[in-house]
């Protein structure tokens, strides 16, 4: 009998991570749990700790690794970003699972990728401000990547067997989101709730508000270009409001291949923990309509994105263009507006207005994990300033 593969996840406690350890307690034959990683939510730890009994555990600093070592006596309880890198490096993970948001565990999953460790990816800014440096890691290493993104899952299982030389372009999909058909004179009015309330996916709140900006597509394109290696004229997004088709690849013989599956991230996250192989069993209906997305017709339609409504799109291909560290700016700065618009301290169109301010102010520089990690940095003040300014204003 293959060995259960061993499975570390840093963000266990977050949509990913709980979704992944999903995957996990429905094929315990296949995998084991040998480090979890979260933030803040240490009773989820505990609990998530005693039913997958794990060597290592995670938590954001040392007065709740405390508390933790005293519910989990038998277990290994680190904290802080080096507590990151404990879990993804130490636990003898055949594969990390790398859902944490933001760039706090950048180090921890370079440090996995240059130690020849899988990982399955599901952090965008990662790959957005760190792709180049950790695609060239892998290619060292001979680590592999693993997306866990819906459409980049989809890219990246169309393109299992082909040659990258004879792609012509990528096409993503986005829902369009809560806002796609919302008149454009009414985004600067919209509320919390509004933003909050996707139309298709469940998601943490961070990746629900990119999805209404259409920054989450943004994001991704930058990530199409950085995993597989394109251009960024040569990826494409089509808004595609019934979620069933993730990803296109168009080949330069005309054919066109694309990934179709119901909306429901177990799917992404199983293939990339399986990989090469798949799970004899899924978590859905396999029936055809199904899986089209319902309907006895099951209509699948698809329409350009007005990025003068949604300028979040058009501000990642700009720091595409401007190379180097401003993804990285791009990403953080997003990062800030998103926050101040969940703490109703900025408004919704405020968050595009506010990183493309910040790409008007950063001076690109070559992206290495210390400049990008100052960039970073750089970023986040940028943006807090600014969003501070923007409520002085409004005072």
């Amino acid at each position: 009998m293959t060995r259960a593969k061993r499975v570390a996840i840093l963000g266990s406690t977050g949509s990913i991570g709980t979704q992944g350890l999903d995957v996990i307690a429905s094929h315990p034959e296949r995998f084991r749990v040998v480090a979890l990683a979260a933030g803040r939510r240490v009773d989820e730890l505990i609990a998530q700790a005693r039913t997958f009994r794990p060597q290592i555990v995670s938590v954001a600093d040392e007065t709740e690794a405390a508390r933790v070592r005293e519910a989990l006596p038998r277990t290994r309880v680190v904290a802080g970003r080096a507590g990151l890198s404990v879990c993804a490096l130490e636990s003898g993970a055949d594969v990390v699972l790398a859902a944490t948001d933001g760039a706090v565990a950048m180090e921890a999953i370079f440090g996995a990728v240059r130690a020849g460790t899988n990982v399955a990816l599901a952090n965008k800014e990662v790959v957005v401000s760190l792709g180049e440096a950790l695609m060239a890691e892998a290619r060292v290493s001979g680590a592999c990547i693993l997306p866990v993104d819906s459409e980049h899952s989809a890219i990246f299982q169309c393109l299992v067997g082909e040659d990258l030389g004879r792609v012509h372009s990528i096409v993503l999909t986005a829902s369009g989101g809560p806002f796609w058909e919302r008149p454009a004179e009414e985004l600067a009015h919209v509320t919390v709730g509004d933003a909050l309330r996707h139309p298709t996916w469940r998601m943490g709140p961070k990746n629900t508000i990119d999805s209404a900006t259409l920054m989450n597509k943004g994001l991704e394109v930058i990530e199409a270009c950085r995993l597989f290696g394109v251009s960024a004229e040569r990826v494409r997004v089509l808004v595609h409001r019934q979620s069933v088709v993730h990803g296109l690849v168009v080949f330069h013989d005309g054919n066109v291949k694309a990934q179709l599956a119901i909306p429901d991230m177990r799917l992404p996250i199983g293939y990339a923990l399986a990989y090469p192989e798949r799970l004899e069993a899924a978590p859905i209906s396999l029936e055809p309509l199904a899986l089209l997305g319902g309907d006895d017709r099951a209509l699948l339609s698809f329409e350009s994105v007005d990025e003068k409504r949604f300028p979040c799109l058009g501000l990642a291909y700009r720091a595409l263009r401007l190379g180097g560290t401003a993804a990285a700016v791009l990403s953080a700065a997003n990062e800030v507006a998103v926050h101040a618009f969940l703490q109703g301290e900025i408004s919704f169109t405020e968050i595009g207005r506010l990183v493309g301010a910040a790409l008007d102010a950063h001076e690109p520089e070559e992206a290495t994990l210390e400049t990008v990690r100052r960039a970073d940095t750089w970023g986040r003040e940028f943006a807090r300033q600014a969003a501070r300014a923007l409520r002085a204003q409004k005072a």
